[in-house]
């Protein structure tokens, strides 16, 4: 278990110095947010790039790597969405947001460097696997289920599927995150390999990810914090922590995934929210204490959370 401590502390440390940076006035929150961009713009897909253009799949299909994960994030969103509506009593939007803050992990500025540290090369093979689908599939899920309870709060009906459809594929096909996973894959597939010069760049950039994400993200959270929600955000907070990872793990002895596959969809199924609960909430104008108090209390919690599952699995 110590071991596993000492894989998992410094992915927590290094969020916390990124507050501290903030919280002290030693940088502004505004240079955490160019530091961000450069990891989501650059340094990220720069490593997506890279994993998946020097992968050895070894024949494996991706499509139960992807179900497995799926059905966790399905099961653990509707009881965030039933515990919203019907525990707390709130509206159907409300309900939307509790269930992205329930499913939706910081899979990139989390998941990346806690994989890539505990389970290695092999995990994050699976993660980018995983990250080719997990962006389009959860903002398309998010956008369409808030802007269907937007339109039936209102007494309005919905807009066409394909409107919203389109304006969301035109989004992501300018993502920077599937511009490197399909720059990484095209490579793959044709069988070229980088100069020397060029992969040593490209490592040098990948390298700084992992760091350089933790550290903007914690520069991030002074933005957040908890404010209000409380009794709903416990709930969401222990659904992203315990029951999303539970239900990915139950589904990866169900459907029998590699150990090492296994180890990197529940590790990352496991780490805290991701801002993008909180991106949904700024797009559509509700729920932004939810998300803010969920994002909060995961990240705060998580250490010893993910250290647990860690532990669990032998990772």
């Amino acid at each position: 278990m110590s071991a596993i401590v000492l894989d998992v502390l410094p992915i927590f440390i290094l969020i916390l110095i990124g507050w501290v940076i903030v919280r002290s006035g030693l940088m502004a929150s505004n240079v955490g947010d160019a530091l961000s961009e450069f990891v989501f713009k650059i340094a990220v897909p720069l490593l997506l790039f890279r994993t998946i253009a020097e992968a050895d799949f070894h024949g494996a299909s991706p499509f139960r790597l992807w179900i497995v994960y799926f059905s966790g994030v399905a099961i653990t969103w509707a009881a965030g969405h039933i515990a919203a509506t019907r525990l707390f009593g709130r509206d159907e939007r409300i309900g939307v947001l509790a269930g992205v803050s329930s499913a939706f992990a910081n899979n990139v500025f989390i998941g990346l460097p806690l994989v890539e540290r505990t389970v290695g090369d092999e995990g994050l093979v699976a993660l980018s696997i995983l990250l080719a689908v997990h962006l389009p599939v959860m903002m398309v899920a998010g956008t369409v289920l808030m802007e269907h309870a937007e339109r039936k709060i209102a007494g309005k009906s919905d807009r066409s599927m394909m409107f919203v459809l389109r304006q969301i594929v035109v989004n992501l096909i300018r993502n920077p995150l599937v511009i490197g996973l399909a720059a990484g894959m095209t490579i793959h597939l044709s069988g070229l390999t980088m100069t020397a010069t060029l992969a040593t760049v490209v490592n040098q950039v990948a390298g700084i990810a992992g760091p350089a994400a933790l550290i903007s993200l914690g520069m991030a959270l002074e933005k957040y914090g908890v404010s209000g929600n409380l009794g709903i955000a416990s709930v969401t907070s222990a659904c992203k922590l315990l029951l999303l990872p539970g239900c990915v793990w139950a589904a990866s002895r169900l459907l029998g995934l590699s150990p090492e596959w296994t180890a990197a969809i529940v590790l990352t199924s496991s780490v805290p929210t991701g801002v993008n609960a909180w991106l949904i909430a700024n797009r559509f104008g509700v729920g932004h204490s939810l998300a803010a108090s969920t994002i909060s209390v995961t990240t705060a919690l998580g250490a010893v959370t993910v250290s647990l599952w860690a532990y669990f699995l032998g990772a």
